[in-house]
């Protein structure tokens, strides 16, 4: 590989680790954000749901903007977005304002994201798997540590740091970006000058994504809204009303769109390929629950310092990046059906070992269930993958490619909700338990269904 083409790649590498890392370095500053802005749980969770439902939304548009607009600007243009978000979150003077930076910097990193592979593709012809793997290192990376880093910064410089320690990876990777980065081609640029608004509009599915964006969150307002005031109110239920209201124009709407933002259809049409999806959300359901949920367990219930709860979650993330590499020659002898049974049995231990948690069970044991959790994660990150190219079409990996991103941030949003619904205005040691329970229950259906499947010999793409 060229010395050109090794700079290119940890350019846009740089740029890419911006969205796990900033999206699991905040696992770790619940607590203090909680106090700092006198907020009870369900509230402070709109910092997580927010970074979430922006990236769901930003991602597939920018990847559609970026055909026209070109891969190198949208990606200059999104180191530039998070820089601002990054420098102006430490001032913010209240939550609101701070929620609304979360998402610049959800949208920033979201651009780059959704390019930075394409830039790869096109400009690397050479060992072309090798480059897109050193690329996944970035990302999976930067989410397993994402809350040792958050821990060692928040403990020393307080959650602002979370964002400054942004602005010399955003300004390393500009100037590496605009050096390496081939310009693009101006008749791939041409096209966005002579395009109506109208058209951009279709092309993107403003209708569909506004619908989705209202539906959800409203649905969101309602629910939580019941959960944090712990009743029922005229204003909760009317919110919530909009909610369903609205998802179900999104599902109507993009059942008709000729160019939709979730291509719903595709999921009557392929019913492998969205087992796969449906499967895939509910892994990421059960991570994330216990990827949020277990630095808050530890920092409010055991009063455990973020530095500590940062080194405790520096095994998760050193499971998952060992067992994937193992993970991937296991699947090219015998399938991702076996790993991804496996993964169901860990994530039930794990599960389990939260339901017989009592107030004097020694700190250090959490290295056990996340050592579970993290070791499920490798063989899911590789096995679900696998999972997808064998249930997908050749002509449909795309859009599967697509919709497999859509479920992840689905599954990680419902995490969200399932823990501020257990939770409630405060995070306790028996809504813990609860949340345990829970898992267990989820995890348990995942390893009957793999099971059954096995036994059945149905393949379903697994």
């Amino acid at each position: 590989m060229s010395f050109r083409n090794r700079w290119l790649m940890i350019s846009v590498g740089l740029g890419i680790l911006l969205n796990p890392l900033n999206s699991s370095m905040i696992s770790v500053a619940i607590p203090r954000l909680q106090n700092e802005f006198q907020l009870d749980f369900t509230v402070v969770s709109w910092i997580i749901f927010s970074f979430y439902i922006a990236s769901a939304i930003a991602q597939p548009i920018m990847g559609k903007a970026s055909d026209l607009f070109g891969r190198r600007r949208i990606f200059l243009t999104g180191l530039v977005v998070s820089f601002i978000a990054s420098l102006l979150a430490p001032l913010s003077p209240n939550f609101g304002w701070l929620i609304a930076l979360r998402i610049v910097q959800s949208i920033g990193t979201s651009m780059m994201v959704a390019v930075g592979m394409a830039i790869v593709r096109i400009h690397i012809t050479e060992k072309q798997a090798t480059a897109l793997s050193f690329l996944s290192i970035f990302l999976s990376g930067a989410a397993a540590i994402g809350p040792f880093i958050g821990g060692v910064i928040i403990h020393w410089w307080g959650w602002p740091a979370i964002f400054l320690v942004n602005i010399p990876i955003v300004v390393t990777s500009f100037l590496l970006a605009w050096r390496h980065i081939p310009k693009d081609i101006p008749s791939t640029t041409s096209a966005a000058r002579n395009m109506s608004f109208r058209k951009w509009s279709d092309l993107i599915d403003a209708p569909g994504v506004l619908l989705f964006t209202v539906g959800l969150v409203a649905l969101l307002v309602g629910l939580l809204s019941i959960k944090s005031s712990g009743q029922i109110t005229f204003s909760s239920v009317i919110v919530g009303l909009i909610g369903f209201v609205g998802l179900g124009a999104f599902v109507r709407h993009e059942l008709k769109a000729k160019a939709p933002f979730i291509p719903l259809r595709t999921f009557v049409k392929y019913r492998a390929m969205t087992w796969v999806n449906v499967e895939f959300l509910i892994v990421n359901l059960l991570f994330y629950s216990l990827f949020f949920g277990l630095p808050s367990y530890l920092q409010i219930v055991r009063r455990v310092s973020e530095f500590n709860t940062g080194m405790l979650m520096l095994s998760l993330g050193l499971c998952s990046l060992v067992t994937s590499p193992m993970a991937g020659r296991w699947i090219d002898k015998s399938g991702p059906g076996p790993a991804l049974l496996m993964s169901g049995m860990l994530m039930t231990c794990g599960s389990l070992w939260i339901v017989t948690l009592d107030q004097n069970s020694p700190v250090i044991s959490v290295c056990l269930v996340l050592a579970a959790f993290g070791v499920s994660n490798g063989l899911n990150s590789v096995a679900m993958q696998a999972a997808l190219f064998k249930s997908s079409p050749k002509e449909m990996i795309g859009v599967a490619s697509g919709i497999f991103n859509t479920s992840r941030y689905l599954g990680t949003i419902l995490s969200s909700i399932l823990i501020s619904t257990v939770m409630g205005d405060s995070f306790s040691f028996e809504g813990f338990r609860v949340l345990g329970m829970i898992l267990t229950l989820i995890a348990l259906s995942l390893v009957f269904i793999h099971w059954r499947r096995k036994e059945t010999g149905q393949s379903h793409g697994f």
